[in-house]
């Protein structure tokens, strides 16, 4: 008999599309035990009773936060991590090539066996998959609501975004393990190359190179945004005036005053705050 794989799934986190999605997750396959859960700490509770049971499988239906939280728990085990991206953002998903919008064919990946260990980093106490940021998008997580999430998607963080680019900047400093430092408004970290509405800020990032990405931006201005954007978009953005590009193993982000960070789209503390690699590695179902 085959064993149930579970499968980690919050309804209430998808507004009105809870229900439908747990029903297409049930057609999916006999071989897939929906586990619905209601709170983070439920989450958690459930993940952590899987890894004490010894199970080799669990899958997630959920966006960037709560496939953190999911890795967080399962982090220096041999458990394999299926994805079901169902979240707002999906950076991670996209990042590791898995289907958009389709339950089944990110059900086949998972059948076909096929998998890829992952780098994972620590942000304090924090872990972070994908990306991480110092100041401005971190501002932008905390004054967008749940409610406009709701209603107007990934959209919601772009008026978000015209916001905090119009209020005053922090002058934020970075200094790497290897003895040097760079000053910026704002900074992103980063484990892949994705960011924001799938932009591949981080030219030269693969998330199992054991090195972190980081980008130091010297301002914070909208115009200094729109300029910043655009170089990214066309692929120019560790050459574009204004940004510093580098790798590293390990930073230290300070400030005079205290600023939020974020990590995988969610709040995760203020500044000061150091990023470097878990020691651990996680395995990831793929394409």
């Amino acid at each position: 008999m085959v064993k149930k794989i579970p499968l980690i799934f919050n309804p209430s986190a998808h507004a009105n599309k809870g229900s439908q999605l747990a029903d297409e997750i049930r057609k999916v396959s006999t071989n897939i035990e929906l586990i619905e859960t209601k709170s983070f700490d439920h989450l958690k509770e459930l993940v952590e009773g899987y890894v004490k049971d010894g199970i080799e499988n669990i899958c997630v239906a959920g966006g960037d936060g709560t496939i953190n939280a999911v890795i967080d728990s399962i982090l220096g085990t041999e458990i394999n991590l299926g994805v079901f991206p169902t979240g707002t953002m999906n950076l991670f998903a996209r990042e590791m090539g898995l289907p958009l919008n389709n339950i089944k064919d990110c059900w086949n990946v998972i059948e076909k066996g096929k998998t890829k260990k992952i780098d994972i980093f620590k942000a304090g106490d924090s872990i972070f998959v994908q990306v991480a940021g110092v100041g401005f998008d971190a501002k932008i997580i905390k004054e967008t609501s749940w409610e406009n999430k709701k209603k107007f998607g990934r959209f919601s963080y772009l008026l978000s975004a015209f916001n905090v680019a119009s209020q005053e900047a922090p002058r934020i400093k970075v200094e790497s393990c290897d003895g040097g430092s760079v000053e910026g408004a704002f900074v992103l970290i980063g484990n892949g190359a994705l960011y924001g509405p799938a932009l591949k800020v981080f030219s030269n990032a693969k998330n199992d190179d054991g090195l972190l990405d980081v980008m130091v931006f010297d301002k914070q201005s909208p115009t200094e945004i729109i300029k910043y954007v655009s170089s990214i978009a066309l692929g120019l953005g560790d050459k574009a005036k204004g940004i510093k590009y580098f790798q590293s193993k390990e930073i230290h982000v300070k400030s005079e005053s205290p600023v939020p960070i974020e990590v995988d789209g969610e709040l995760a503390g203020m500044t000061p705050i150091s990023f470097k690699h878990s020691g651990e590695r996680v395995s990831v179902f793929s394409p």
